[in-house]
């Protein structure tokens, strides 16, 4: 999985039967078991009172059957790679745009995304038709992702939602709030499963408990993932048009514009006021106008841009940074993954095979 989305969402109703009334396919990964089984577990979460007590907890406010919210979490197990996975990262650990982008912006995430875009070059247009989220936004997440698909995560997803509700490293800045998120989670897993008839003991993902091609989690699995290929159920394992229909749900949801770019080029005054430029982060804020007064310099159509804008760092790590205009879409991307890095990335890989896909021509 990548960084760990910080999703706040509005409880809407319990998944209907009808949407969700198969089991999710899984991935046909050669190395899947192999993987999987390297992954070390410790003991079972049935030993510990907080997680029975959170059990009954669940199954009160969710209506569900006691005995088997029990069962399914107590089988739930502790895995110590998980804590490690989230700790934040030293402090002084230096930002590296270009490294991060060699990661993601390379011939075979390209070539995938290429043959990802020809192969549902439908679902791709009437997700832009009916949500109004580009083909390239899409292609972008989902390569960003998992490669469009070749890498969901091979993490029982009972075991890291149980493990970061529970055992959520001390360490970090904010394990009060992230504990409480993991738990609220665990508790969507466990209510979705149940009433879709999945075995939530069979579903792999992240270490963080993300899902599917886009890595859903569970919450987001339940508000934004639709049934687009008309099935009568949601898959995000197998389905690649419930997959494509899913992240343009989640985007439209996030206030996407459509037409609207997602950054403009900026260039620097001598005397640019960089700590009040900087300090509403990626959040857009400042006018075109004020933009420039403040010494961010735009030129062509950014002049004619009417939303709010931020100035973006990307820094590099003793290299001097680079910066971008973002706009409202940029930060609609950014809701994904609450970070800069991770926005241009989609963007830089869904222009990228946008770009040889129309070389090729239909």
């Amino acid at each position: 999985m990548h960084l760990f989305r910080p999703i706040a969402l509005v409880l809407i109703a319990a998944c209907a039967a009808s949407v969700c009334a198969k089991p999710a396919k899984q991935p046909k990964a050669k190395k899947t078991a192999k993987v999987a089984a390297t992954i070390a577990a410790g003991p079972l979460y049935a030993s510990r009172d907080d997680a029975m007590a959170a059990a009954d907890d669940i199954a009160e406010r969710r209506g569900l059957d006691a005995a088997w919210v029990h069962t399914i979490l107590g089988q739930a197990r502790f895995l110590p790679s998980v804590p490690r996975l989230m700790a934040p990262a030293p402090r002084g650990t230096a930002k590296n745009w270009k490294v991060y982008r060699s990661r993601f912006i390379e011939p075979i995430r390209i070539a995938a995304g290429v043959r990802f875009w020809q192969d549902n070059r439908a679902a791709l247009e009437r997700a832009e038709k009916e949500y109004g989220v580009p083909p390239e936004i899409i292609v972008g997440i989902l390569g960003v992702e998992t490669i469009y698909g070749q890498q969901m995560g091979n993490f029982r997803v009972i075991d890291a939602l149980a493990t970061l509700a529970f055992d959520f490293p001390a360490s970090h800045p904010r394990t009060t709030e992230r504990s409480a998120y993991f738990k609220g989670e665990l508790e969507q897993f466990l209510s979705l499963t149940q009433r879709a008839g999945i075995d939530p003991l069979s579903l792999r993902g992240s270490y963080a408990g993300a899902m599917g091609m886009p890595q859903f989690m569970p919450t987001s699995w339940v508000h934004y993932a639709v049934d687009f290929d008309g099935d009568s159920h949601v898959d995000l394992f197998g389905s690649a048009t419930d997959a494509i229909g899913s992240v343009a749900s989640y985007f439209k949801a996030f206030h996407w514009q459509p037409g609207m770019p997602a950054t403009y080029p900026v260039q620097l005054a001598p005397d640019a006021n960089m700590d009040a430029l900087l300090a509403p982060d990626i959040l857009p804020t400042f006018n075109a106008a004020s933009f420039q007064a403040k010494g961010a310099l735009l030129d062509g159509p950014a002049l004619q841009h009417t939303g709010p804008l931020a100035l973006v760092e990307l820094q590099n790590g003793d290299n001097p940074p680079q910066y971008v205009a973002g706009t409202e879409n940029f930060y609609a991307i950014t809701r994904y993954n609450w970070s800069s890095y991770y926005a241009m990335a989609v963007l830089e890989l869904g222009q990228e095979v946008a770009a040889v896909v129309r070389a090729k021509g239909p």
